[in-house]
């Protein structure tokens, strides 16, 4: 217990002061150059996990996941391509509910968000930009690691042990609450920023599940880093695409559309480790030789 209180201490300590900083700089946290100020922050679950696991608990690195144990590749394939599949859904909903169309042009995105023109983004980018999102990830994967290697290398990992169901629950509305001095601020809902601060919690507890899933198969804290990083990058092309039907409350990837498809994500996640494991139970019963 000793060493999850310095951890959380560390952890929002250390990323609330560095960004508390930047802000009362005058430095807006949407802008480009806020991305800069928020390193030491997005670090900050790593140096607390590192800072109690070598020199408050002394239990060493032996269970933190640090080989990329590559033998799990299709982990790592899965992490790297769900947001795609995530967006799509996203673009299916807001389809058939009304919404608006997506813009593949990303004319409106440009013309919403002028930093993407300034960028030299070309006209008619907006299925081009897929694989360069892609590629982001994966370079993004270090910087994201940041985090993970705190959230699910360390916190996790040691909250209600064997229930992991439980252990994402609390490790989400934790995570979801040391990012309030960003969402409230409207770093991830600009239109409705304590409305989108709310709904964030939801988000970040399913994204600990589905990111605990994939860190417990795969062994390794590297495949969740590139989930995360596919989740920022990749993840970025529903509000990208959808730029002008709707704000990002409800289009993006941690908006209201986005509760549904990794809800069902979530689920499958569960069946697999539990209805499956209770299929093949049964089955192996049927076929045991009974006694006369």
């Amino acid at each position: 217990m000793k060493g999850i209180v310095w951890f959380l201490l560390i952890s929002f300590g250390l990323a609330w002061v560095s960004w508390e900083l930047a802000i009362q700089a005058g430095i807006p946290v949407r802008s480009g150059a806020f991305q800069l100020y928020a390193i030491p922050g997005a670090f900050a679950p790593a140096v607390a996990a590192i800072v109690v696991r070598k020199w408050i608990t002394r239990e060493g690195f032996r269970d933190a996941g640090l080989r990329p144990n590559l033998t799990s590749w299709r982990y790592y394939l899965f992490a790297w391509l769900l947001p795609l599949a995530v967006v799509g859904f996203i673009i299916l909903e807001a389809r058939l509910l009304g919404i608006g169309q997506p813009d593949l042009t990303l004319d409106r995105a440009m013309a919403a968000f002028p930093a993407i023109r300034e960028a030299g983004t070309p006209a008619n980018a907006g299925l081009a930009i897929v694989p360069q999102l892609l590629l982001t990830a994966l370079l993004a994967t270090p910087v994201l690691w940041g985090e993970e290697f705190g959230w699910r290398g360390y916190l996790q990992m040691r909250l209600f042990r064997g229930r992991p169901i439980a252990a994402a629950v609390a490790t989400g509305l934790i995570w979801g609450i040391w990012h309030y001095p960003l969402t409230l601020r409207g770093y991830n809902y600009p239109d409705f920023p304590v409305l989108g601060s709310l709904l964030f919690l939801p988000f970040t507890v399913m994204l600990s599940y589905i990111f605990g899933w994939i860190y417990a198969r795969s062994g390794s804290i590297w495949s969740t880093s590139l989930a995360h990083a596919a989740t920022n990058s990749v993840g970025s092309l529903a509000f990208l695409w959808l730029a002008g039907a709707a704000g990002p409350t409800i289009v993006s990837y941690a908006g209201l559309l986005a509760m549904l498809p990794l809800a069902i994500v979530c689920l499958a996640m569960f069946w697999l480790d539990n209805g499956k494991g209770r299929i093949a139970r049964r089955r192996n019963a049927q076929l045991e030789p009974r006694s006369a």
